[in-house]
């Protein structure tokens, strides 16, 4: 988690909402210079820094609103921060909580460097990235519907249907097997429904894959190259992701795609793990389906997976083989090379992968520089 140093000469944290927002603008000294309530607007929120815009970083926590205001800071020059919101959570957890007392306490930890830190995305590619979103809520509300005519035909003990209704022209006369009319009913709503998503995704799709190609196409054919990422799992990696530079080591990049458990430990003693809500949910979907569809038609993949289950467990197992593939995707996007299923199967004691935390600021191997430290420490004793 990164936090919030630079210095600067006042401080404001904003608890903003859709309708009011709630400022507080601190000096360099802790002096409170400006508390108050006031309208969400762009205009309201500029004569309220006049004052004080010299050498002013402005703060706000990471929800849905803090689009308008990070666009507006840009333009202005201002510097803005985007606060994690959970870890602010943890940071400054008290008894009483409304948005005067959030307000200020934004504030504070940004003048004492105890902000946690959040990505601002970047405007051109926001809009991309939310329909890629809502693509997928559209995408499970169709499974959902899917799920339910399956459940529906185990309920009434019917034969199994046999063939895959996700295909508009399996669906002939599924209504038809239920014998009560009710349950016809209920299910031509589920197939109506059904075809109706199909067109929305469809449109979606089209919509995405147009105004998609202006991002990132060499990061785009380097996704690609993994067996089983097509065209639309390839655009949630990129616009999740979006520049792989942000995270300087792969441990980074693997936390924030919740491909990783924290332990909590006190005195040598565990008590479970924490932080599954902190990363990005996205991320986490796509990566776990490609680690799924990497494996069909792959009979290698299979076997290396057959060998960590008879190791960890068929439930570490393909965990484990999802770190395996993230950790692929950090360094393929890092080193601009294509995917290489030799490398991704046999690989792992080659060093070829070996971690930015391992290394020493020449770039060099740390093993190889403590075994040349303990020659030379040999010698001279």
């Amino acid at each position: 988690m990164r936090f919030y140093t630079k210095q600067h000469k006042a401080y404001c944290g904003i608890d903003l909402h859709a309708r009011s927002m709630y400022m507080c603008i601190l000096s360099q000294d802790g002096e409170i210079l400006l508390h108050r309530k006031m309208k969400t607007s762009p205009e309201m929120f500029l004569k309220a820094i006049a004052p004080y815009r010299e050498d002013l970083v402005v703060c706000v926590e990471c929800m849905f609103t803090w689009y308008w205001l990070a666009d507006l800071c840009a333009r202005e020059g201002i510097p803005f921060v985007l606060g994690h919101a959970l870890s602010m959570k943890a940071i400054h957890g008290g008894k009483a909580k409304n948005e005067k007392i959030d307000a200020q306490k934004i504030a504070v930890l940004l003048r004492g460097g105890m902000l946690p830190q959040a990505y601002v995305y970047p405007a051109a590619m926001r809009a991309t990235r939310d329909l890629l979103r809502r693509r997928t809520h559209v995408m499970r509300k169709r499974a959902e519907l899917l799920t339910h005519i399956q459940q529906t035909n185990s309920q009434y003990t019917l034969p199994e249907i046999g063939k895959k209704i996700a295909y508009k022209a399996n669906r002939d006369g599924v209504a038809e097997r239920f014998p009560d009319p009710a349950g016809q009913k209920s299910i031509e709503v589920d197939l109506a429904l059904i075809g109706h998503y199909d067109q929305l995704l469809r449109d979606v799709e089209l919509s995405i894959l147009t105004t998609a190609q202006q991002h990132h196409a060499q990061t785009l054919y380097l996704l690609r190259t993994v067996p089983g990422i097509g065209e639309i799992l390839s655009l949630v990696l990129l616009y999740e992701i979006h520049d792989i530079t942000r995270f300087p080591r792969v441990q980074d990049f693997l936390s924030y795609c919740r491909l990783g458990k924290c332990t909590k430990e006190s005195a040598g003693k565990r008590y479970g793990t924490s932080g599954t809500q902190i990363g990005n949910a996205h991320l986490k979907w796509a990566c776990s389906e490609a680690a799924v569809l990497v494996l069909r038609a792959n009979p290698a993949g299979q076997k290396y997976l057959t060998t960590l289950e008879k190791k960890h467990g068929s439930g570490k197992a393909l965990t484990l083989w999802g770190q395996k593939l993230g950790r692929t995707v950090y360094y393929m996007l890092q080193r601009q090379t294509a995917f290489d299923m030799d490398k991704f199967l046999n690989g792992s004691g080659s060093g070829a992968d070996e971690p930015y935390a391992s290394l020493d600021h020449h770039g060099l191997s740390l093993r190889i520089v403590l075994c040349n430290a303990c020659f030379t420490v040999s010698l001279h004793t």
